[in-house]
């Protein structure tokens, strides 16, 4: 899969970069991680979220609003969706576009599935309106000491090939890429087709395995270190991710029916090789090679 996200990748544009005025929707773990950076870059940021984070802001440098309304009279160049997946679609539809200036506001998201933003954004939002659906393929955790070399996969749903409105877009992207990470340019769609696999099937391995209460041991293997790792990655996800991940993801069934089949196959190899011997053993009464081998061994006629 890897090979084939790297043929859809295109070759590596160098983005300008412009001081932004960024509203922040959804000022929760992941909206404050990417402020930290956009702040470090001097970028001015308001944020509005369902929560109470005034005080969170104003440690960060970010204006904070409870109405909404009152954040879009702020009339930032960029609304940055940060909501989780299936709170997205309420909150669009109740925003109050009318205050802002909707031909010169860019409107973004960083959901982990890409066609469900994307098409309610056509939806929901005035043609004027431009488009970009990002996913930054990293987070708090693994970009906590550096965005260098993590992917950063992008499509420009709706944006002006030329002019300010252009412009504004490739402003935005140079956060990412003036701090090291790998701009990956793909459809929405494709986005989800490789996602099912690299994070859905993810996800759904280290939350079948948390069940399983994995501990340390003495003897603990570099595999086996890496499943315990898994889970307590995955722990630290909420359930309303996951289930996000499913239902907005049309390619989401199809792995789970693969991991399902792939199971089965296991355990049916499993059990036929033990249900063979046994029934040779019992029925056919050929004795079992090693069973053999152990009591000629242990004869000491035998050996004599």
């Amino acid at each position: 899969m890897a090979a084939e996200a790297n043929n859809v990748t295109k070759p590596t544009t160098t983005f300008t970069s412009h001081v932004l005025k960024i509203g922040i929707v959804g000022f929760g773990k992941f909206g404050q991680f990417l402020a930290k950076t956009m702040n470090k870059q001097g970028h001015s940021l308001i944020a509005t979220s369902r929560s109470d984070y005034s005080d969170v802001c104003q440690a960060l440098g970010v204006t904070f609003f409870r109405d909404p309304r009152e954040f879009c009279k702020e009339r930032p160049d960029v609304i940055l969706v940060c909501t989780t997946i299936l709170a997205m679609e309420s909150t669009l539809r109740s925003f109050p576009l009318e205050e802002l200036n909707i031909i010169n506001t860019l409107f973004v998201d960083v959901l982990s599935v890409k066609e469900f933003p994307r098409n309610l954004f056509l939806e929901v939002l005035p043609e004027e309106c431009e488009i970009l659906c990002t996913h930054p393929m990293f987070g708090p955790e693994s970009g906590k000491t550096s965005w260098a070399g993590l992917p950063l996969v992008y499509d420009k749903v709706r944006i002006s090939e030329v002019g300010s409105r252009a412009q504004k877009c490739n402003d935005f992207l140079s956060i990412f890429e003036s701090e090291g990470c790998k701009m990956v340019e793909m459809t929405c769609a494709e986005h989800d087709l490789y996602a099912a696999e690299t994070q859905f099937l993810t996800h759904t391995v280290g939350r079948i395995l948390s069940h399983m209460n994995l501990k340390s041991t003495p003897i603990d293997t570099k595999s086996y270190e890496t499943l315990r790792h898994l889970t307590e990655t995955i722990s630290g996800d909420s359930m309303d991710l996951y289930n996000g991940l499913f239902l907005c993801n049309a390619n989401t069934m199809e792995q789970l029916e693969k991991l399902e089949r792939a199971f089965d196959t296991v355990k049916n190899d499993l059990f036929g090789r033990l249900h063979s011997m046994i029934g040779k053993q019992l029925v056919h009464r050929v004795p079992d090679p090693s069973a053999s081998s152990t009591m000629d061994d242990a004869n000491p006629l035998k050996k004599a």
